[in-house]
């Protein structure tokens, strides 16, 4: 295979952001994917992500830079190496396997000099724990043969403001020798490379802003709660508080949250600190928060229904967005899948639109997405806004609707209720 300047493992939402600036600064970029679909898909040049178009994979692709593979004799031809391979979590353990195996082969094949860089996110020490075991070969050491940083990956799927170009890159290395060569690599990519004493801190961070993200939202999530039972209007106050120009930072609550980040990346981190003995508390109470406001949106649904003179049971239920995150199309761990599922166990007629998703499983159910959206949001004796995608025209469907059940606080008009 050909020398390549960099070799990208695992081609998902990471990943391909990733092949698709370095190819745009000049540089080969091999890209390692095991699955088919996704390599036929890139082979085609049709992009299985919102944040790399099209016509941006058709012109790596026209390029000659960028080679997508299965062949792993890539990672030998490559001066750079980074992994962006998924860390999920099983039974609320985080599992490394794909880490693993991506570690096990890059030592394997990987040449002299060469600078492998972990982007996956994943506990503090994985790095230097897990894998620079991996990499250190007999006579083959970090800092002296190889180098061997962490970057944690900083993606916001969807975001039109920020993207790989313009958002600062945390790195850091084994030595300073490593966060070096990975800090020059990333130059090339990013407009500020931030360097840190060593892999851990980077881990440490990636984790902080997404627990930072967790708890604050949960704390909304549990202010909707009793404010409902108060009367007291969230949003307004949210609005009113974001008045102060000082120690406050508007966060908003919502039918829960969705992705890898919020609901699963702070759950390594406490995984981390268990393991030590301890258990962290924050993380926990705020993840238990969140995770039940699926049902909490199910029973002001049964409870709206009621107020009407209609059960949920043979009720039309239109719920609008199945992603976890507007105008993107990932529907990993989003709420609206438990609302469903519940909706569903409780006899609704349920009935969804997302111009993302157009056909979506929900346990043993197959639905597809409403054709008419105006038609099916006059007709649903309640519609629920679940995710407020931009191409939505929310207070004109609010108006065609009985009832427009908010829980985004987007809409207005005199059938909206908001969370």
């Amino acid at each position: 295979m050909a020398e390549c300047d960099v070799a990208v493992v695992g081609l998902g939402y990471v990943g391909l952001p990733l092949v698709r600036e370095a190819t745009l600064a000049g540089l080969r970029v091999c890209g390692l994917e095991k699955s088919a679909e996704r390599l036929r898909s890139l082979r085609a040049g049709s992009s299985y992500m919102n944040d790399v178009s099209d016509a941006e994979l058709a012109a790596a692709l026209a390029s000659g830079r960028f080679t997508p593979t299965a062949d792993e004799e890539c990672l030998a031809a490559a001066r750079t190496i980074v992994i962006c391979v998924p860390t999920p979590l099983r039974d609320s353990i985080p599992d490394l396997t794909a880490v693993l195996t991506a570690g096990a082969a890059v030592g394997r094949r990987m040449r002299p000099g060469t600078l492998v860089v972990l982007e996956s996110t994943t506990y503090p020490g994985t790095t230097e724990e897990v894998l620079q075991p991996l990499l250190e070969q007999p006579g083959r050491r970090a800092g002296q043969d190889f180098h061997l940083a962490f970057s944690p990956e900083r993606i916001d799927p969807g975001n039109a403001r920020f993207g790989l170009r313009n958002t600062p890159k945390l790195v850091g290395g084994v030595t300073p020798a490593c966060a070096a060569a990975a800090r020059d690599f990333y130059a090339r990519l990013v407009d500020q490379v931030v360097t840190v004493s060593s892999p851990k801190i980077a881990e440490m961070a990636k984790l902080l802003e997404n627990t930072y993200r967790q708890v604050n939202i949960a704390l909304m999530n549990e202010m909707a709660i009793f404010c409902h039972e108060l009367g007291v209007d969230l949003w307004e106050s949210i609005a009113a508080a974001s008045t102060k120009p000082f120690g406050f930072q508007p966060f908003y609550p919502g039918p829960g949250v969705g992705g890898h980040c919020i609901p699963i990346d702070p759950n390594y981190l406490s995984f981390r600190v268990r393991g030590l003995g301890y258990p962290f508390r924050f993380v926990e109470l705020a993840q238990e928060i969140n995770a039940r406001m699926p049902s909490f949106v199910v029973d002001r649904i049964i409870r709206l229904l009621n107020n009407r003179g209609r059960t949920v049971r043979g009720a039309c239920v239109l719920l609008l967005g199945a992603t976890y995150k507007a105008d993107v199309a990932d529907a990993r761990e989003s709420p609206s899948n438990a609302i469903a599922e519940q909706l569903l166990a409780l006899g609704a007629d349920l009935r969804y639109h997302d111009p993302y998703v157009p056909e979506w499983a929900v346990g043993t159910h197959r639905l597809k997405c409403a054709a008419d959206l105006d038609q099916q949001a006059g007709e649903a004796d309640i519609v629920v806004l679940v995710q407020a995608h931009a191409e939505y025209d929310l207070d004109r469907l609010a108006a065609r609707s009985r009832l427009f059940f908010d829980t985004r606080g987007k809409a207005t008009g005199p059938n909206v209720v908001r969370l």
